[in-house]
């Protein structure tokens, strides 16, 4: 098989270990991975095809959720299906150019993922704070443009990582502790200097995630000025139930992320696997939530999600005389 394939020699494969530590339990791990895929796919696609086929949902805040659920598919697509070819079948071979290209797609989906947050962060802004105007500030129109820069702002971000670590000369061990291709790890397997390529790294991640988290947060300290001028409580509630779903997807986003940042940092009691596992959930877990979160928060997607499986089961139990 392609996991064995190998020798110490051979420049043009990595070998994926999976979860080290864990192999004897990896069968037992799969089945939480392809569930929680499962769930993913059949949540994203769902809401997707909803948004795509409901003409009354094609507004600004509904696109967004459309172009939030395109990137959950991305960015768990990028690591699963590997990890279960790893857990399920032993395949742990992976091309060089293989690697780099997945690291790159990874990254560079779960930077356009948090583009997205932020877009809905000034979505919920304009809608709260200034109503009158929201037409004739997020129109369709200027939705897929702003997607445009997110992604564009992805592509310049990551593409130096995969060029930079291409640049560079590998050791005999060419063995990945991981389930996926994570620059550090990846990095740390070169024989040449990976000062730049760690900084760069770093750098791009403190500049995403404060530079994001910033934006957000400014949005929502407006919000709240906004809310808290109101003088009837019920509104008050009512425009703080609008914020409520992207609250929750952002929890979901950026907690595990920061939690796997800490644990790295601070955490050196703690296991390699437990590492791992924590930064596949990072990539897994959010996928899943986030349509289920729309879904019970968003009442008129949860209505014609609703309206298309009643229609679906009507045309499945129609038969004709």
């Amino acid at each position: 098989m392609a996991a064995f394939n190998f020798t110490p020699s051979d420049t043009s494969l990595f070998i994926l270990m999976g979860i080290p530590g864990l192999e004897a339990a990896h069968i037992w791990i799969s089945i939480p991975f392809f569930t929680f895929y499962i769930i993913s796919l059949l949540g994203n696609f769902t809401v997707v095809f909803v948004v795509g086929k409901e003409q009354s949902l094609h507004k600004p805040m509904y696109l967004l959720i459309c172009m939030l659920a395109l990137t959950d598919i991305g960015m768990s697509t990028s690591i699963v299906p590997k990890a279960l070819f790893i857990f399920w079948f032993n395949l742990k071979g992976i091309t060089v150019n293989g690697c780099l290209a997945q690291m790159f797609f990874l990254y560079a989906i779960a930077i356009m993922h948090s583009a997205i947050l932020v877009t809905m962060a000034f979505d919920r802004y304009v809608a709260i704070c200034s109503p009158l105007r929201y037409t004739t500030i997020l129109t369709n129109a200027r939705i897929a443009k702003l997607g445009l820069v997110g992604l564009t702002r992805a592509v310049f971000f990551i593409l130096p990582e995969p060029l930079f670590l291409s640049r560079l000369p590998f050791c005999a061990n060419q063995i990945i502790p991981h389930t996926y291709c994570d620059h550090i790890v990846v990095a740390k397997m070169s024989c040449g200097d990976i000062t730049v390529s760690r900084l760069y790294g770093l750098v791009i991640a403190v500049i995403v995630i404060g530079f994001d988290l910033t934006l957000i947060g400014l949005s929502y300290g407006l919000i709240i000025r906004a809310v808290l001028r109101i003088s009837s409580k019920k509104a008050n509630l009512k425009a703080l139930k609008t914020c409520t779903a992207h609250i929750c997807v952002m929890l979901t986003a950026y907690t595990p992320i920061l939690f796997s940042i800490l644990t790295h940092r601070f955490g050196q009691g703690i296991t390699p696997h437990i590492h791992i596992i924590l930064a596949n959930l990072c990539f897994i877990v959010p996928p899943m939530l986030n349509p289920i979160i729309y879904g019970v928060k968003t009442k008129e997607l949860r209505d014609k999600v609703g309206k298309c499986r009643r229609s679906s089961l009507a045309a499945t139990d129609f038969k004709p005389a």
